[in-house]
């Protein structure tokens, strides 16, 4: 996608950074400078630039406080990809919406396919559902990207960081750790994935398209991995999804994969590589 004119919406996340990096000459717009619930504001956006692509990674992440601003999760996660999706359409410019593993409810043994329904268990995901199904009905060239368990240099300013800075951190503070066993997912490094992205455009995807990491594990042993690659020597205590007091319910099996694509590099390697780009930056 080099040379072509791209929008990033949600400019404070992780995954707009890591795209904004890769693509320097890219324009990068947070919440503040562009409102995706505004449709004047998207409207008047995309015809003032006339980007070629728009990347949104702007979306309402807080899975559990979802449950008490389902509205406010709405908005963000349904109502703005339907803006930027036919603000694009009229325009000519090419939609990547990126979605969540979170739309399944994590009852099949195996890891969920482009083709499998879904059925959203909480507030959030059934946003995140109906954003995915706006995008595309006001715009089917628009690409959906569902992944899971996302990290990067920057963090979620919305979780307070990522999950390694956040297990890292408890564990140099001397706090206990306790990370649910009984959940699984592909923990997906943005770095693979913003470059998966870019491929797929290359090839000019459209409908849903899953990119995670190869390879699925529960949390707790992704918080062990990530511990035990930084050096840190600290226990990290299995705990079932029902003692975790999460307000949200998240699908047991978190597993993506895909019939459309080929799986990013590993979740290990993820995890190593980025390491390196926190080294690189001075942030370890």
């Amino acid at each position: 996608m080099a040379g072509a004119r791209i929008l990033i919406t949600g400019g404070g996340g992780q995954l707009a950074k890591e795209f904004a990096r890769r693509v320097p000459e890219s324009v990068l717009r947070t919440r503040e400078e562009l409102s995706i619930t505004d449709r004047g504001q998207v409207e008047e956006t995309i015809e003032r630039l006339r980007p070629e692509v728009v990347l949104n990674c702007a979306a309402y992440n807080a899975v559990d406080r979802a449950e008490a601003e389902a509205q406010l999760a709405m908005a963000v996660n349904a109502d703005g990809p339907a803006n930027l999706a036919r603000a694009c359409r009229r325009s000519g410019a090419r939609l990547v919406h990126f979605s969540t593993n979170y739309v399944f409810d994590g009852t099949a043994p195996e890891p969920y396919l482009e083709s499998d329904q879904p059925r959203p268990l909480s507030a959030y995901a059934r946003s995140k559902r109906e954003g995915e199904l706006k995008a595309l009905s006001e715009d089917p060239k628009a690409l959906v990207i569902r992944s899971a368990g996302l990290f990067g240099p920057g963090g979620s300013a919305s979780r307070g960081g990522n999950f390694p800075e956040r297990m890292l951190a408890r564990a140099r503070a001397g706090q206990e750790l306790a990370v649910v066993a009984d959940q699984t997912l592909n923990p997906t490094y943005t770095g693979h994935l913003a470059e998966a992205t870019l491929a797929a455009l290359t090839k000019g995807e459209t409908g849903i398209l899953h990119l995670v990491a190869d390879g699925c594990c529960s949390y707790h042993e992704f918080a062990v991995a990530i511990l035990r690659s930084a050096g840190v020597d600290s226990q990290v205590k299995p705990i079932r999804t029902s003692e975790s007091g999460a307000a949200a319910a998240r699908p047991a099996n978190g597993c993506l994969g895909s019939a459309r694509a080929a799986s990013l590099p590993a979740w290990r390697k993820g995890l190593r590589d980025y390491w390196l780009a926190q080294a690189g930056a001075g942030q370890r």
